[in-house]
């Protein structure tokens, strides 16, 4: 599938609330490494739209994927590429394919305006529960780390009605959760232009 919408909640965590929903969920022992590349314009016009851009390197698997905003979530649209397109992508030397490309088109954006900016790591837990996807998710970047609570549900009231049970259950702090490209680039004083809009 080329494109999706997403749904999604968030939650970051505290590393004991990480702990506790790891080992009190049957979430797997081992969890999957996965790596997200960022890019951008010099200016942020993805952000200033809304959008992101990221290749996601799981177990040698490269995908590119579009965010855009979507009245029902995000809409994603994806791109496999070989490890040899991946690398060029993060030399900035980007050659976009055609799902990608025409979505960016949409927005007056070309492949020569983007450029790298880095990668966050992330180790995943992810466990199917109550027709919703749990993800348990550790990130590093820039030398920072931090724990998180995601949810994708098929529909708005499936994920809200979880992560309001967990939650409760769990007795976790509603907290601000900027997603991670955001939390990336904030992380950095090089990309302090990078800022959620109010």
């Amino acid at each position: 599938m080329t494109q999706e919408i997403e749904i999604e909640y968030k939650n970051l965590l505290t590393e004991a609330e990480f702990t506790r929903l790891r080992e009190e969920l049957p979430f797997p022992e081992k969890a999957q490494q996965q790596v997200n590349h960022y890019f951008e314009t010099t200016d942020f016009t993805l952000k200033e739209r809304g959008c992101a851009l990221r290749i996601r390197d799981r177990n040698g698997a490269f995908t590119a994927t579009l965010k855009e905003p979507h009245p029902q979530g995000l809409l994603e649209t994806h791109d496999s590429l070989t490890p040899q397109e991946a690398e060029q992508w993060m030399k900035s030397n980007i050659t976009l394919k055609m799902n990608i490309a025409e979505r960016l088109a949409v927005h007056h954006l070309h492949a020569e305006e983007l450029m790298y900016y880095g990668s966050l790591a992330t180790s995943r837990r992810e466990l199917d529960y109550q027709n919703v996807l749990l993800v348990l998710d550790y990130s590093t970047y820039h030398g920072y780390n931090d724990y998180e609570l995601e949810i994708e549900a098929q529909s708005e009231s499936d994920g809200l009605d979880v992560m309001h049970d967990i939650m409760n259950e769990f007795c976790i702090e509603k907290r601000h959760t900027p997603n991670k490209i955001e939390r990336f680039f904030q992380s950095t004083p090089v990309n302090k232009g990078y800022r959620k809009s109010d």
